[in-house]
């Protein structure tokens, strides 16, 4: 008997992008991520911002990703959203709206952090191919890098993190200090690459055990 794959209606809302998914089993059927643009003018994500556009996005988002899987809410079997790590105003958006859906529907409510959650990434059907129990990751999200020991999908040890800024909050401060457009990250990124790598003098941090820093400490 071939067990049946449940199907999971994905919100995430811990920063700036307003995201859902639909998936059946280890297959994304639909994604879609609304943009805010409004962060632009100031050169970096604005909390309070953020979170008004995500209330504006979160109902058009989820409709577009139901219509284009072609299931409808009644037929999603359970409601994931992200719980943490991220803005506060951001998650309460993504929580609520998902703590609504599953008592209107009846449907079960799974918690997601979303460290966790770029991690077991690496197991959804689209990856050309995925790693073995135990293995060393290494997470480099918006707000937050760390190097990850995953033993198992229940089991992470976190063996280093950054003491300081994370990769993508020090790409946005370099970007906004050197007047590139936000978001800079991609930008300094490709520029980077065709600058001379020996121009300037760094120093090696020097940290304890596996920890690092992106600001020079």
């Amino acid at each position: 008997m071939v067990q049946k794959q449940s199907i999971i209606l994905g919100i995430e809302s811990s920063c700036d992008d307003t995201s859902i998914a639909v998936l059946k089993g280890n297959q994304i059927l639909s994604n879609y991520v609304a943009n805010q643009e409004i962060h632009a003018e100031f050169g970096g994500v604005v909390p309070e911002l953020a979170s008004r556009a995500h209330q504006q996005n979160i109902i058009p988002v989820i409709e577009k990703g139901l219509k284009e899987a072609n299931y409808s809410l009644n037929d999603i079997d359970a409601i994931a959203y992200t719980i943490g790590p991220g803005l506060l105003g951001s998650l309460l958006v993504g929580s609520s709206f998902a703590k609504g859906l599953s008592l209107g529907l009846n449907k079960p409510l799974v918690e997601v952090n979303h460290m966790k959650a770029h991690i077991l990434a690496h197991f959804i059907d689209d990856n050309a191919s995925t790693p073995k129990f135990p293995f060393l990751c290494l997470t480099v999200s918006g707000g937050h890098t760390q190097i990850v020991l995953v033993k198992s999908t229940l089991e992470m040890e976190v063996l280093g993190n950054t003491l300081d800024d994370a990769a993508g909050e020090a790409f946005d401060k370099a970007a906004k200090m050197m007047e590139i457009p936000y978001p800079g990250g991609p930008l300094i990124d490709k520029y980077a690459k065709t600058g001379n790598p020996k121009a300037f003098p760094f120093k090696v941090n020097n940290m304890k055990g596996y920890n690092y820093s992106f600001s020079g400490l």
